[in-house]
């Protein structure tokens, strides 16, 4: 008797949610997600680098003084 795969459609389903787990959101200041291969973290042009605005968290960085820009080219 054979040995009886996995249920393939839950693995994708794991699969995806453990993905979008470990990958938050991109802010409007990201050219791509974080660890991307061709990109860096390069310091927010809105906050300076400071992640807040008049007090409030900066949109373009999501808060955190850093957007995710492509270095190098092709």
């Amino acid at each position: 008797m054979r040995n009886k795969a996995p249920d393939s459609q839950s693995t994708k389903t794991r699969s995806k949610a453990q993905m979008q787990a470990s990958n938050p959101p991109l802010n409007p200041g990201d050219e791509a997600a974080r660890g991307t291969p061709g990109t860096g973290d390069d310091i927010c042009p809105e906050c300076n680098g400071k992640g807040r605005l008049d007090g409030s968290p900066c949109s373009n960085c999501g808060g955190s003084g850093t957007i995710t820009r492509g270095i190098g080219g092709a």
